[in-house]
């Protein structure tokens, strides 16, 4: 991998940093969630009772559409299941299998998810720095020279890999654009997030492992930063700010296992991230030399119905500030990474000629809080 330089920057006044562009991907197999729940039910081996507090929590969800590479979530009949097993002590394929999945869709997803992206703005050779994001999959070489060679980038290409940070990896990957940028002129830096959640299922029914199943989808977001192409539609990537709640560190975390990645995903996060969000957001918007008030756009990763409703409850935000990430919940669920480009995405779409604040925030493991800022004059 080809070392940072900062040859010919001691002179550099550094241009802005900013987003010129987002494209979005998901796999070709989708299901709507209360279609789910009968497979779900018959797979967890629920009596009537428990089968039924699974069901309400599916009608809860607001979710209506998710996406993945396993076709077994589209058939009600197990007979056409490949890889979910019906039989209840048949395990689930192991690590090395679910790998393989994850190596085999990674690449044709993430080409689409940047070819949307990319269009008429640049080519593939123009790529100065190449960023990959995910904590759903990992091998080495792995997804960043698999798309380097693919799209017939620049062997010299820069690379690096933001993995197993959760959620607000792609904040992180954001926030090292930023760094490039400022440091080294004429970048274009590439972001892709790609994340298999739905090929870490597992069998075992537990709150946790219920509220994954709920929750999560597959889905891929490239983003391209540059501080040297002119666009029109566009926003400058301008400030970063995130804090860790310790007292959350037991509530959401990301484990390997021969069985796959497990999640703990406590239902006290969204009591965690409505104790502190308000404070959060007050420290980063002044941290920016702003207040709450001067916000004009919110990016919150959807992470579920419940910690959407705690932020807006906290910081006192209305319907039409939310309508961003309660669209892409209900249509695509929790992508992880990805999820929150999404929403930027959606946001940078529907921008019309007025000055804007964009901030964003996503959470991970740790509890980590990450938010960011973008702006347009």
């Amino acid at each position: 991998m080809h070392q940072f330089s900062f040859h010919n920057t001691i002179n550099f006044k550094p241009a802005l940093t900013e987003i010129i562009s987002i494209g979005t991907a998901v796999p070709p197999h989708s299901f709507n969630q209360k279609d789910v729940i009968p497979m779900m039910q018959k797979i967890y081996g629920l009596d009537a009772i428990e089968g039924r507090k699974l069901a309400f929590m599916y009608r809860q969800s607001d979710i209506e559409t998710r996406y993945t590479v396993l076709e077994d979530y589209t058939h009600d009949d197990e007979k056409h299941w490949n890889f979910i097993s019906a039989v209840q002590n048949e395990p689930l394929p192991n690590l090395d299998e679910r790998m393989k999945i994850y190596n085999r869709e990674a690449l044709p997803l993430s080409i689409l998810a940047i070819n949307d992206c990319l269009k008429d703005k640049i080519s593939p050779k123009d790529i100065t720095h190449l960023i990959t994001v995910s904590c759903t999959g990992m091998s080495a070489p792995g997804l960043d020279l698999q798309i380097a060679e693919a799209m017939d980038m620049k062997p010299e290409v820069f690379r690096t890999s933001v993995n197993f940070m959760g959620c607000y990896g792609a904040v992180h990957a954001l926030k090292l654009a930023k760094l490039i940028c400022d440091s080294t002129p004429n970048s274009n830096v590439l972001i892709i997030a790609t994340e298999f959640c739905t090929i870490h299922f597992q069998k075992e029914y537990t709150p946790d492992s219920a509220s994954g199943t709920i929750l999560f989808s597959d889905g891929s977001a490239a983003v391209l930063i540059s501080n040297k192409i002119q666009s029109e539609k566009k926003l400058q990537l301008a400030d970063f700010y995130s804090k860790v709640a310790y007292k959350g560190k037991k509530d959401m975390a990301w484990e390997l296992s021969h069985r796959g990645f497990i999640i703990t995903l406590s239902s006290y996060i969204s009591d965690l991230i409505e104790q502190d969000i308000a404070a959060l957001v007050e420290e980063a918007t002044q941290h920016s030399g702003l207040s709450i008030k001067d916000i004009t756009h919110w990016c919150i990763h959807p992470g579920g119905k419940k910690i959407l409703n705690a932020i807006q409850k906290q910081l006192k935000l209305n319907n039409d500030d939310m309508r961003f990430s309660r669209d892409i919940l209900s249509r695509y669920g929790n992508m992880s990474s990805p999820t929150v480009l999404f929403v930027l995405k959606e946001i940078l779409d529907n921008l019309g000629d007025t000055p804007v604040n964009v901030f964003g925030t996503a959470f991970g493991p740790g509890l980590t809080m990450e938010t960011f800022l973008c702006t347009k004059q």
